[in-house]
């Protein structure tokens, strides 16, 4: 069985969310089609009242839009998914979790 991705309980995982702001593209994020450069993702920063160590970093497709919200905004995302990319760093391994979704919209 392959694991591609993990559905989480938003509830227990996130509890409530709050909007951070745009996060800087990366690598990958846009890409060059036909001469003009063409979104493939956008990153957001949300708060979580229950991951309260780091800020949480959500990526969507570039088809969902540009998100305009105030700062602390109550969002809540649709169809959300955990996938995890792993990496070897002087023979150690570590796990990235990504956070992808569909779409945020205002709580």
């Amino acid at each position: 069985m392959e694991l591609k991705f993990v559905v989480p309980n938003m509830e227990k995982t996130f509890g409530n969310l709050e909007f951070g702001g745009k996060v800087e593209p990366r690598r990958g994020d846009t890409q060059r089609e036909n001469g003009r450069i063409v979104v493939k993702n956008r990153r957001y920063k949300l708060f979580s009242d229950v991951q309260r160590a780091d800020d949480i970093e959500v990526i969507l497709p570039g088809k969902a839009g540009e998100k305009h919200f105030e700062y602390m905004d109550a969002v809540k995302l649709v169809n959300p998914k955990i996938t995890v990319e792993g990496y070897a760093v002087n023979g150690r391994g570590f796990s990235d979790y990504i956070l992808h979704a569909d779409d945020i919209v205002k709580a």
